[in-house]
């Protein structure tokens, strides 16, 4: 398989690699570069889309990261739907790789690029075919969903740039550039909203707007509370870890700490159980379309019935009395999926068990006490790994969970998300400020 896709790898334009170590200006230079080429293609409408567009994914807009009827309506969807379909065939060894190999891994790598492009066009035919994106004139689909699948394209390679050249990944950064705008617009919008003419559609705004009436609206600020209070719990959950003593064999007395997060898996799971909601939706419509809707109906780019309704993120604590059991089983799917997902990551990221004890190990450190071996470590690695794997997955699965119940700003799973994001890509820069201003720092890591 390996030799049949090498020659397509070829013929895809890649961003180029850097051949040396950028250094920190730099690297913010690129950030914001593709941070400003992301929001101006937010403002790129789709030409010749009709005004009876509904948006199909609104609930999943903040994770998906995309500008419904824009050209970037799709978002990062094709990109997170190819992770996971690669993940999930080199979990079940249907693809057998070693993503700790460089040949493995930039096949890993081609291979995702392949799929996402794939995906591209079919979820933009999908959803202008289904009507949920139909055209304005007879025979204006094809123009449509080759706009939506340019744009695709051009996300793709943008999240490249930012991986290569930037700080963090591009999914992340546009994740959290769409949710922070959310927030921002949900919260201090002055705008009066269409539906209730002379309210201002931020939440703050309108609870002025009712103490001015004399009508208090204390309900308007549950949404800034809960968004407030999932980014206080995520701070303080990327807080928590488990330390690890290590000692350097070769220098007596060098003594370390080796830190194993709460949040082991980050908030990969959330947004692949995410992308697969998505799909869910997606393959609901098509099915629909054809035929068969066995995934339930979807009725103006809604499902009002069967698996893809109960599948549909609940964003209302009255559910909770109106509908109790589609949101337990909802939130039992979602839990299960970003457990099931944090396990995935962790194997094929490099962080598990088995990974991180040759790494420890082959840098010649051990654990006071201890016998001096790889295979005892990896023993000893094996009793926290797992299971912190296991209750970060559930963890961040039961907060976006509870959060996008509360309406918090931006969606509760975006909140959730964006806050990760942002302290990791906090952390991030801050190790490479410190790398630029000690170059013997860096020599030392071995970071050259």
């Amino acid at each position: 398989m390996k030799e049949a896709l090498q020659p397509i790898f070829g013929l895809l334009p890649q961003v180029r690699s850097p051949s040396y170590r950028v250094p920190f200006k730099e690297k913010l230079k690129w950030t914001g570069i593709i941070l400003i080429l992301y929001f101006i293609l937010t403002q790129v409408p789709l030409f010749g889309l009709s005004s009876t567009a509904v948006d199909q994914f609104s609930s999943l807009r903040a994770v998906l990261a995309g500008s419904f009827g824009s050209i970037i309506t799709l978002g990062i969807g094709p990109i997170v739907t190819a992770s996971i379909v690669l993940q999930l065939l080199v979990g079940g060894k249907i693809l057998n790789l070693d993503l700790s190999q460089h040949e493995d891994k930039a096949f890993f790598q081609g291979t995702q690029k392949i799929l996402a492009i794939i995906f591209t066009l079919f979820e933009a035919s999908v959803l202008v075919f289904t009507g949920a994106l139909p055209a304005s004139a007879a025979g204006g689909q094809w123009l449509l969903i080759l706009q939506i699948t340019i744009g695709g394209i051009l996300i793709i390679f943008l999240d490249e740039v930012v991986s290569k050249w930037g700080f963090g990944s591009g999914v992340g950064l546009f994740i959290a550039a769409g949710v922070s705008g959310a927030i921002i617009s949900g919260a201090l919008n002055p705008l009066a909203s269409v539906t209730s003419p002379g309210v201002p559609q931020g939440a703050i705004p309108a609870f002025i707007y009712s103490l001015t009436a004399g009508q208090p609206g204390w309900y308007l600020l549950l949404p800034v509370i809960a968004t407030i209070v999932v980014f206080l719990i995520v701070v303080y959950a990327e807080s928590m870890r488990v330390e690890i003593p290590l000692s350097y064999g070769g220098v007596k007395g060098a003594r370390g700490k080796y830190p194993l997060k709460f949040i082991y898996a980050s908030n990969m799971p959330v947004i692949l159980t995410s992308a697969l909601l998505l799909n869910i939706q997606l393959f609901a419509a098509m099915f629909q379309k054809l035929g068969f809707p066995i995934l339930g109906q979807v009725v103006n780019g809604r499902a009002i019935n069967g698996f893809a309704y109960i599948m549909t993120p609940p964003n209302s604590l009255s559910l909770l009395i109106t509908d109790p059991l589609r949101v337990l089983v909802y939130a039992v799917i979602f839990i299960g999926s970003c457990i099931l997902f944090a396990i995935l990551w962790v194997e094929l990221s490099g962080i598990g068990p088995k990974q991180v004890s040759k790494q420890l190990h082959g840098m010649g450190m051990q654990i006071p006490g201890h016998r001096s071996s790889r295979a005892h470590f990896e023993k000893i690695l094996k009793r926290y790994i797992p299971a912190i794997t296991v209750l970060g997955g559930a963890f961040v699965g039961l907060l976006a969970f509870g959060a996008d119940l509360t309406s918090a700003l931006g969606g509760g799973t975006g909140v959730l998300l964006t806050v990760g994001i942002l302290y990791k890509l906090y952390e991030e820069i801050a190790q490479e400020q410190l790398m630029d201003m000690h170059p013997m720092l860096r020599k030392f890591l071995g970071d050259e």
